[in-house]
């Protein structure tokens, strides 16, 4: 199968969406997704772009990405996350997630980060095969903490 892994570009972000979505019903909550089109175009692309994404693209689709933004690490300096690796359900198995993959460690390291992080759910048993033969460490005694828009709100309200 012959695919290539490229910089997004603003016109791809409805098929990014998708993926988004897929993943979403894939991980039992599909209500979750609140981001929009208009908001990937804007927070992806511009002067100061929030996140950076590649794509998987097999036969001109869209059939992965990767999203990623830069982050700092007391201990470490400057990290990326990766936000999400999505392939689409009809394409797991076929070596897109491992070239998508690829592409975030070649990015990291040009950028000279010390450390990619990343989360994944727990019972995913099979992505976290797929990362910790790749190297990745997977730390099941963090747990993952934030606070969402009510609870920022709630927050807030409790301090002014």
């Amino acid at each position: 199968m012959e695919f290539s892994i490229r910089n997004a570009k603003k016109s791809d972000m409805p098929n990014v969406l998708h993926l988004i979505n897929e993943l979403a019903i894939f991980e039992n909550e599909p209500e979750a997704v609140e981001v929009t089109v208009e908001d990937l175009e804007n927070d992806g692309f511009g002067e100061h772009p929030a996140f950076h994404c590649f794509v998987a693209e097999v036969n001109s689709n869209i059939e992965g990405i990767a999203l990623i933004y830069n982050r700092y690490s007391t201990w470490k300096g400057k990290i990326i996350h990766l936000e999400d690796l999505i392939v689409s359900k009809a394409m797991r198995g076929t070596g897109l997630g491992t070239a998508l993959l690829d592409e975030v460690v070649k990015y990291a390291k040009k950028l000279g980060v010390r450390r990619i992080n990343w989360e994944v759910i727990d019972w995913n048993e099979k992505a976290i095969t797929f990362y910790e033969k790749k190297g990745a460490k997977v730390l099941r005694d963090w747990d993952v903490v934030w606070l969402d828009e009510v609870g920022i709100d709630n927050y807030i309200s409790r301090i002014d």
